[in-house]
């Protein structure tokens, strides 16, 4: 299995794991498979608002076995970003929860909530009660000169609900008030990934942002895998730029219990892509014969053959965004279901 190829794999969680308070789609049978293998399961997450006893809390509420340590946050990335920057005993000015306050402390920095303390840097995660009071209080310490932390650039953050505003579009606010640009911490970045990693030689990442997470993945020199349970869509993987572009793409975790093989972009047997003058066209030869040789496959399973096949051919000729047509009937449904359909060729 996929699993097996590596030594470590390193998920994402909002999205990938789970959204919200509720697991994603195979996520629970999936972690429980991989615990009899010899792989280390570790969990990254860019929200910077829980310990990670809390966030192992969280899984262990979902039947996802884990531990504090096997758990890296943001804010454990940020604080000690700051602590590398700054003198012990300084102040920083924490626009976040207490949590991301007690990894300050951790740090042996002094966490404050205001400018008038002449906060020697600013660190800035996510949390749901931040007000505009606290971003002014960030706004005139950061003019004033103190070093600028954010945990991440996330600007939606997913949930049961939908996109959300997430850190980074917080972040963007600070940096049109301001004039400034943090230093950042976590994903796309390396300080998050690299802690994550630590004592591991073949690491895996499996996330659901193209943006944040296989762009990470590149930037830390690991392979990464893109969940379609999160945010980035066909479309988005379709059109991706190589620097953000995954070595697997699957409907969800599951597939790291199948062969390599069946999540590689690759191209697929049962469909044929052709770059055109303005585009690229999907089409399925054969169909007839296959469909009394081989076994029916699932719509899903069906639709992430043809994505596959559409990103390898379009990534090796040209990429970025694209009109994609059919050359058939199964090729229009497919493309119908992934959002790509531009129209027909016929």
């Amino acid at each position: 299995m996929l699993a097996e190829d590596y030594d470590a794999l390193l998920l994402d969680l909002d999205g990938t794991v789970y959204r919200g308070g509720t697991p994603v789609a195979g996520a629970v049978p999936t972690l429980s498979r991989l615990g009899a293998i010899p792989v280390s399961v570790r969990y990254v997450t860019n929200n910077a608002s829980n310990r990670p006893e809390q966030v192992a809390e969280k899984l262990n509420s979902m039947s996802i076995p884990a531990t504090p340590s096997e758990v890296s946050t943001s804010a454990q990335a940020g604080a000690a970003l700051l602590a590398e920057r700054l003198t012990a005993g300084d102040s920083v000015l924490v626009l976040g929860t207490e949590a991301l306050a007690e990894e300050v402390v951790s740090r042996g920095l002094r966490p404050v909530r205001g400018a008038d303390e002449a906060p020697a840097g600013v660190l800035q995660g996510h949390s749901e009660a931040t007000t505009w009071r606290d971003l002014a209080e960030a706004c005139l310490a950061i003019r004033a000169g103190a070093v600028w932390v954010a945990c991440n650039r996330d600007t939606t953050l997913p949930t049961e609900r939908g996109e959300l505003p997430g850190n980074g579009s917080l972040v963007a606010a600070l940096e049109a008030a301001t004039g400034h640009s943090p230093v950042v911490a976590g994903k796309p970045e390396k300080p998050l990934l690299s802690h994550a990693a630590v004592g591991t030689t073949k690491p895996l990442f499996v996330g659901d942002r193209l943006e944040t997470d296989t762009a990470g993945a590149r930037g830390a020199d690991m392979s990464s895998m893109l969940v379609l349970t999160g945010v980035s869509g066909a479309a988005d993987v379709l059109a991706a730029p190589p620097e953000t572009r995954p070595d697997y793409l699957a409907a969800d975790l599951t597939a790291l219990c199948v062969p390599a093989e069946e999540s590689a972009i690759t191209p697929q047997p049962e469909w044929k892509a052709e770059v055109t003058g303005d585009g690229v066209t999907l089409s399925s030869p054969g169909t007839q014969h296959r469909r009394e040789q081989a076994p029916r496959r699932s719509p899903q399973r069906e639709d992430l053959t043809a994505l596959r096949t559409l990103c390898a051919v379009w990534w090796s000729a040209a990429g970025g965004p694209v009109r994609v047509r059919s050359g058939d009937r199964r090729a229009q449904r497919t493309l119908s279901r992934l959002g790509l359909d531009s129209g027909t060729d016929r």
